[in-house]
């Protein structure tokens, strides 16, 4: 556990240092909600229907950024390969990845979103139920993410390659987290019931995605 917060630590640390990830990815998501209204015209009524969706399919896209990255630069310096021989099981190590990037990246897209909502239209009382869908779905979105990254690990433009791998697999959360969201707003569907779905996914992702993703980096390395 000690070995898995600090490498926790380290990731958040680089990212400070490095920084542009979460930066880029709310200048994203500021400029695709930005754009949004002037597709759709005026209407009001319409934006403020369409703005779960909209601010889910941003949050998703804008994730995305640097996730590619996720190990490829420890497989350029070499840190891979000793994780690789670390004690540690690289599940867990994986896992830690993502919790790493999900801090610098789901979380302040999950935060930032209800602000960006008011652009839409977005009725008050709907901006905490959206808050709470995307700050549980936002960790499946990273997880799946990161069996993508781990297919490309060894490719040195392989972004769009693990976007096209990640984002059908995606779906699922997308539609849950849509329809939690749209559920505290029009209904008729209770809440709870696509937000317990939504939740069921995430879990389902924190137990799959680091096996897979670590299997994949062995196959590769292998």
């Amino acid at each position: 556990m000690k070995a898995l917060l600090v490498l926790i630590r380290r990731d958040l640390t680089l990212a400070g240092r490095i920084g542009g990830g979460a930066e880029l990815g709310l200048v994203f998501f500021l400029t695709l909600v930005a754009i949004v209204p002037f597709a759709i015209g005026p209407d009001q009524n319409l934006l403020a229907r369409l703005a779960p969706a909209v601010l889910w399919i941003a949050a998703l896209l804008a994730t995305l950024f640097g996730l590619d990255r996720l190990f490829q630069a420890d497989e350029e310096e070499g840190v891979l390969d000793q994780f690789l021989l670390s004690a540690t099981p690289l599940e867990l190590i994986v896992l830690a990845k993502c919790v790493a990037h999900w801090l610098t990246t789901g979380l302040v897209l999950s935060l930032a979103a209800p602000l960006f909502g008011l652009m839409l239209n977005m009725p008050v009382e709907a901006m905490l139920p959206l808050a709470a869908t995307l700050l549980v779905g936002t960790p499946a979105i990273t997880l799946i993410g990161a069996v993508g990254a781990a297919v490309t690990v060894s490719l040195r433009r392989g972004g769009l390659l693990m976007a096209i791998l990640v984002l059908p697999l995606a779906v699922p959360t997308l539609i849950f987290g849509v329809g939690a969201a749209n559920a505290a707003i029009v209904g008729p569907t209770p809440f709870g019931t696509p937000f317990l779905l939504l939740l069921a996914t995430t879990l389902a992702a924190a137990v799959i995605c680091p096996v897979a993703a670590a299997a994949a980096i062995r196959l590769v390395r292998g």
